[in-house]
């Protein structure tokens, strides 16, 4: 096992153990709607984006008790919009994670307000189990600047707009930067608030995040053309059937391999003012070499 693998699978234990906890049980009332939560929280997936808080925490000499709110919080907003992109009104997805989605698990409404209520919970666990109130109240407007209509919200928007358009490699940019780098810049930077960085890092980091969100999607775009249901875990190929604005679609497969690798290398490339950093450089790396 590579260091990054064995990384990421403590990550991932890491962030699941304070999930488990900071999630009502499937016990407790209203019970569908706990179970339908968990269910979507818990169905997998690399749990890259808490990976990038905690490393960009441990780069700017922070430790990782920390980050845990900030990567649990990451995680359950970016899983509540995998349950609403999932839904009949949007992508109409029937697998994420190799699983059915929430609304064909359970039902349209209560994939509906599973998402909801993954979002709110996302908030409450940054401003109820960061101890700092300062930096619980920078967390929070980080997360909900990335979330909202100048972030994945607004990306989503643009997405929907773009539908059935010529493709064009800058309006695929300004989709993507909004859908999915959002994200991960708030990953970056949020570990690095939890961490006790300082102003030049958290640009670093900042920069870091973007072009690894935007190096992230762009291979996202490319395996849906090339990949299968079992490898990817989702349906392949509805990029092209919904005729939606994708870097292949503009580019070609080969100039959008090429553009992903050339972002990582710009995320690498923005971490130079940080000196721990190898991490977060070799996480840049997985995301234009994974295969799912």
């Amino acid at each position: 096992m590579s260091a990054t693998d064995a990384f990421l699978k403590l990550a991932c234990k890491w962030v699941e153990d304070g999930l488990d906890r900071w999630l009502p049980p499937e016990t407790q009332e209203p019970a569908r709607l706990h179970q339908a939560m968990r269910y979507s929280l818990f169905a997998g997936g690399k749990r890259l984006r808490p990976a990038v808080a905690l490393a960009a925490c441990r780069a700017v000499g922070g430790a990782d008790d920390a980050a845990l709110p900030t990567a649990c919080a990451l995680e359950m907003l970016h899983t509540y919009s995998l349950v609403h992109d999932d839904l009949p009104a949007v992508d109409d997805d029937d697998l994420r994670r190799g699983k059915p989605t929430c609304h064909v698990k359970f039902d349209e409404a209560t994939a509906i307000l599973a998402g909801d209520a993954l979002q709110t919970q996302a908030f409450w666990v940054l401003s109820a189990k960061t101890e700092d109130p300062a930096i619980a109240t920078a967390l929070v407007q980080e997360l909900a600047v990335a979330a909202g209509t100048l972030g994945m919200v607004g990306g989503e928007v643009a997405d929907i707009e773009a539908e059935g358009k010529t493709p064009q490699r800058e309006i695929v940019e300004h989709i993507h930067t909004r859908k999915t780098a959002a994200l991960f810049r708030a990953s970056a930077v949020m570990g690095g608030l939890a961490g006790g960085a300082d102003a030049r890092a958290l640009e670093a980091l900042r920069n870091f995040g973007e072009w690894l969100g935007l190096a992230f999607q762009i291979v996202d775009d490319v395996l849906d053309e090339t990949s299968d249901a079992e490898t990817l875990g989702k349906s392949p190929g509805k990029d092209r059937a919904a005729r939606k604005m994708s870097y292949p679609a503009a580019v070609g497969l080969d100039a959008s391999a090429e553009r992903a690798r050339e972002c990582a290398r710009f995320a690498v490339r923005a971490l130079e003012p940080i000196e721990r950093s190898e991490v977060l450089a070799a996480l840049a790396e997985l995301t234009v070499t994974r295969v799912s």
